[in-house]
């Protein structure tokens, strides 16, 4: 009985190393999640941040932002207690169009990382993800940009601009290079654009899970800011 225990607890560990040399994420490895995501922004806090639940209301990850620092930088949390950092989302220069996010987990690897296609996105919003080695992996874009034209112009007419969450409404396109659909992410009617939704719209490959959510997260503190 007790060599059997041994083998084991053996057995375990070493699933647990190959899973941290791998580069096997906190969000795939620790969670099922039960899509779809919500994502909903807090009010009244001193910092950008959201809460992300599955499908049974679940807490699954719970996202700050900082706020008037120069460089972004994001910390992915367990929960709201903010005792179990997962991951840093990490900003290479100084707020511009084309800054590029790393990723980096709790062990201090990088997983990946999401850039902002820089003027283009001014029209249509247009991020690239790209792998632990650093190469093209998935891309994000704004499947309607007039939506967003919309939303901008109604903003700017008083009272009628506190209602343009319940009326204009994007959603972002998760693709592989090949055209698969992976996931959407719809802004759902809200006040304030406080409320997002994450579906997935085809099975995850090996660390795609892990980059897409990681890569949303990022971009949808990013086009809020933008409005």
């Amino acid at each position: 009985m007790r060599l059997y225990a041994l083998r084991c607890l053996t057995s375990l560990l070493l699933n647990v190393v190959k899973s941290r040399e791998s580069g096997t994420s906190d969000l795939s490895a620790m969670e099922q999640l039960d899509y779809p995501l919500s994502l909903t922004f807090k009010i009244g806090t001193l910092a950008n941040d959201f809460v992300a639940r599955d499908r049974m209301g679940n807490v699954v990850v719970y996202v700050r932002q900082k706020l008037l620092k120069l460089i972004d930088e994001v910390q992915v949390y367990r929960d709201e207690s903010r005792s179990d950092l997962r991951y840093t989302l990490k900003a290479n220069k100084w707020i511009d169009f084309s800054t590029t996010y790393t990723f980096t987990n709790a062990q201090g690897q990088e997983v990946g990382r999401v850039a902002r296609q820089g003027w283009a996105s001014l029209w249509k919003a247009h991020y690239e993800i790209f792998d632990e080695q650093q190469q093209p992996d998935l891309t994000i874009r704004e499947a309607n940009p007039w939506v967003k034209v919309a939303d901008g112009l109604l903003g700017e007419v008083p009272i009628l601009g506190l209602l343009t969450g319940y009326f204009f409404n994007p959603s972002y396109l998760v693709t592989r290079p090949d055209g698969t659909l992976v996931a959407r992410l719809t802004k759902k009617p809200s006040g304030l654009g406080r409320r997002f939704s994450l579906e997935k719209e085809a099975e995850f490959e090996r660390g795609e899970e892990e980059r897409v959510l990681l890569s949303l997260m990022m971009m949808i503190l990013l086009e809020r800011r933008r409005g």
